[in-house]
Formats: structure tokens, sequence, C-alpha cells
């Protein structure tokens, strides 16, 4: 199986798993507080792991070009998207706002196929289809919460928070060969600290330690490592494939809570499980390959000599050694498998 694959699927059990994982606590912290806190240790988590990996505070490696990408994604996902799907959330029912999450995924692959022309075939979208569809399924309303009335302003708002979320998505993409410990604490940072602010500003309290501690944790985990896995998968498959492993998230975390919390299994659960797998066995059977031309490139990002990477260096590398450092890929023409990754994102 490609790394990357199992980058996206860890990304995803990490964050369907905070969910059940913060049931578990049992605190009555407001949503949006709660989300906020999840954050803020997640970023605080990443940036106290990058000074320790780094003996220190080193520059993100990222050039001048790249700051937009990034501070473009912080701006959507970290702040616009939490704010308006706060907005959404006071003007529409829970029910409804699950199923209208589902668009995220949809919005991220039609953004990086039609504006970032990222490569998918039939099968790509037929398997993001069919997880797509087992998230609608899973989140499906059921008794009185399906007949809430309410207002297309409530909908319309979580569309756009979804919106934000795909073009975070498909902007953090530009910058996934950069550092993934770096891209993750600022993003999970600014999430938090917004969220923290929106739920403060709505009345609700900082819980106590002993509350506050294990979310920080879990917030670390399930959003902090969760963000630097897909952040890295990112860098080897794209926005669009990415974007539907990760969408298998709420499955993921439905099934740990049935683990861990002895949640009851329904018949929607088991049809949401096959809708599910059959997508990600499409993905998974996917076989890419056509002749392809490399253009000149020059970037940074944690590499082997493989046939990619092929360069003189000043002094010697051992064989097989992953190492970082500022390189030029000069342009060849070449066929094999390939996904639309950090080096395969040419025109079909």
């Amino acid at each position: 199986m490609n790394t990357s694959v199992i980058y996206a699927l860890a990304a995803a059990a990490l964050f369907g798993a905070s969910t059940p994982l913060a049931k578990l606590l049992g605190t009555e912290i407001p949503p949006v507080l709660l989300a906020g806190l999840l954050y803020l240790g997640s970023g605080t988590g990443l940036v106290l792991l990058r000074l320790l990996r780094d003996r220190g505070w080193k520059r993100s490696g990222l050039s001048v070009s790249e700051w937009p990408w990034l501070v473009g994604a912080v701006v959507f996902g970290g702040i616009l998207g939490p704010v308006a799907l706060m907005v959404g959330l006071t003007l529409t029912s829970a029910a409804t706002a699950s199923l209208m999450l589902n668009l995220e995924p949809v919005l991220t692959a039609v953004l990086a196929w039609v504006v970032f022309k990222e490569n998918a075939d039939r099968r790509i979208v037929v398997g993001m289809l069919a997880i797509i569809a087992g998230g609608i399924v899973l989140s499906w309303p059921s008794g009185q919460a399906a007949g809430v009335a309410q207002s297309w302003l409530g909908p319309l708002a979580v569309a756009f928070a979804c919106l934000c979320w795909a073009v975070d998505n498909n902007l953090t993409r530009k910058v996934s060969a950069c550092d993934a410990l770096f891209i993750a604490g600022v993003k999970g940072l600014f999430a938090g600290l917004v969220n923290c602010a929106i739920g403060l500003t709505l009345g609700a309290k900082i819980p106590p330690l002993v509350a506050l501690t294990p979310t920080l944790l879990i917030g670390f985990l399930g959003y902090g490592v969760s963000l630097v896995l897909f952040v890295l998968a990112l860098r080897g498959l794209g926005a669009a494939r990415t974007g539907a492993y990760f969408s298998t998230a709420p499955f993921l975390g439905a099934a740990i809570a049935i683990v861990l919390l002895g949640e009851s299994v329904s018949l929607l659960f088991w049809l949401a499980a096959a809708f599910m797998l059959f997508g990600v066995w499409l993905h998974l059977t996917e076989r890419h390959e056509h002749m392809h031309q490399h253009q000149p490139l020059q970037h940074t990002h944690r590499h082997t000599h493989d046939e990619h990477h092929q360069h003189e260096h000043a002094e010697d590398v051992p064989p097989g050694a992953a190492h970082s450092h500022g390189h030029v890929h000069s342009p060849v023409r070449h066929s094999h498998p390939h996904f639309p990754d950090i080096h395969h994102r040419h025109r079909h």
C-alpha cells in the first residue's frame, strides 16, 4: 500500500477518534469552545514538538512565493471556516449541519480538478462518490430532527464553511512539500485562537484543569498529529484523493465509539461501511500510468535518492537515507505509475 494512503487513513482515524474520546471525558464544554481547545492543543503541541526536534527555533523553509498559500490556508481554514460553521449551527439543526458537512470533500475535489487541474479518472470519481454516500448515510437524520423547520441561511453558512475548508485543503497542498510540523502547527494555533475567542464571546467558560489537560491532549493527537499526517498525504496524493480518504473519519469515529462507548450498531452504520469500503477499494486499486514530461523544478523536502532525485551532493549521503535540502530537478520524460504528488502536477 502507498505510504501516503496510510498517512491519509491514519489522519482520518485520529480525527474520527477525537469525538468519542472527547465524549468519554464526560465534560460539558460548549461545542465552539471545545473545538477551539482541541485546535489549541494541536497547535501548541506541534510547536513544542518542533522545538524539541530542531533543538530550538528554526526557519520554516517556506520560500517567499509559498507564504501567500499558507496565509490563505490559515485565513480560510482557521478563521472563515470556523466562523461560518458557528453561524450555520445557530440557524440550522445539528442533523442538517452534519449532512451539509459532507460537501467538504466534494468541493475539495471540484476545486482540485477544475481550478488546480489535478488529475482524476472515472475510478477515482466513483470511489469518492461512494465514500461521500457512506458519510451521508452515516449522518442521515432520524426521528424528529429531520423535520425541524429552519431558514435557508443556516445550510448556506455551513456550505460556505465547507467551501472555506476545501480552499484550505487545496492551498495547503501548494505548500505540502515544506515542513509538515510547521504548517500544521501554525494552522492549529490560529484555528484554536479563533474558535476559543468565539466560544468565550458566546459566554463559555474555560473548564477546570482536570478537564482542560486531557482535552488539549486529545486535540494534539486527534487534530495535531492528524493534520501533520494529512499534509504528508497531500504531498503524495494530491487534494482530491486525500480528501476522499479523510472522508472516512466519521465512520472510523463511529466504529471507535462502538468499541469504547458500547454504542449500538444500526443498519445505517453497516450500509455506510459498505459504501466507504467500496470507495476506498476503488482508490487503493487505482493504477495511473502514462508517458509524462517533468519540467525543471527547484524545492526543498525530505527525500531519498530515487528515480526523481538523482542529484549530486557536496558530502556523501548513505544509500537509501532520507534527508532534506534544496535541490533542482532536471527535465525528464518517462512513464511509470504515479499519483498527483508534488512531482507529478502535469496536465493531462
